[in-house]
């Protein structure tokens, strides 16, 4: 983690990273896009339950990446939209649904933040951000108000996110080692990716940022969105921590162990 040169366009760099990246994801073990074709679901539990039925309604995805949980709302019945500001992720997703036949789903090569005009003012039942996204967006209030201009009257956002806190915490999962309250960017130069570490790479360097818990309720309510509920969850999707310790698919701290959130989500409505 360095200071970012004056010079840098995080946009270019992050666009980049993530377009190289595309055909390391489809092809690896993480995503498991051959289990997904079968059938396998990409959604987890607790967002089905927290959603609620998508049967017949509208669903934007934003920053979707390759589409497999933009698909997944799909198969549940929902007509969706994925967007993503990589063009190879895009046609990685629009792909995907042909193989599995779906035709209520279309892929959008846009920008978070130029969705509005890219989607020429169209709005949806629903806008869905899943795991991940946040922290590649600067501006957390410029992009609530996007989210407002896109959800409906009587529709919803609703958001599952890594928990900003566990974020600041060390390896061990119990030192706290970075500063909750940093706001500036924060620039990362690693190869690999996270769905194969070993992977050879040559656009490594993106940028971050942390955002807090207020902060995004405070943006979204200052965009006209009213909070139905704020959940805090104790588990994680992967072992983010050694301590952490598997069961049925996620991970948790040890029952002897005090524990602190790792994943959040949150539903907001129009009206």
């Amino acid at each position: 983690m360095t200071k970012i040169p004056a010079s840098t366009n995080w946009r270019v760099a992050n666009r980049a990273n993530w377009d190289e990246r595309v055909p390391i994801h489809t092809a690896s073990e993480f995503y498991d896009v051959a289990g997904f074709v079968a059938g396998k679901d990409a959604l987890r539990d607790f967002e089905l339950a927290e959603v609620g039925d998508v049967a017949g309604r509208t669903l934007l995805h934003l920053q979707c990446h390759i589409g497999l949980d933009t698909l997944s709302w799909a198969r549940r019945g929902a007509v969706v939209t994925g967007l993503d500001f990589s063009e190879p992720a895009v046609a990685a997703a629009g792909d995907l649904a042909a193989r599995i036949g779906v035709d209520t789903a279309r892929f959008v090569a846009s920008d978070v933040y130029d969705a509005v005009d890219t989607l020429e003012g169209r709005t949806f039942d629903i806008v869905y951000t899943g795991l991940g996204a946040l922290c590649w967006l600067p501006d957390v209030d410029r992009w609530a108000r996007t989210v407002a201009d896109l959800v409906a009257p009587g529709g919803f956002l609703y958001l599952a996110e890594f928990h900003p806190f566990a974020d600041v915490l060390a390896e061990d999962g119990r030192t706290v080692e970075l500063d909750y309250f940093r706001r500036d960017a924060l620039m990362w130069d690693e190869p690999g990716t996270y769905a194969d570490m070993a992977a050879p790479t040559s656009a490594n360097v993106t940028f971050e940022w942390q955002h807090g818990i207020g902060d995004v309720v405070s943006a979204l309510t200052a965009a006209g969105l009213r909070l139905e509920f704020l959940h805090e969850h104790d588990f994680s999707l992967f072992a983010r921590f050694p301590i952490l310790e598997r069961n049925d698919g996620i991970y948790r701290f040890p029952a002897d162990q005090p524990r602190v959130p790792l994943i959040y989500s949150l539903r907001a409505t129009k009206a």
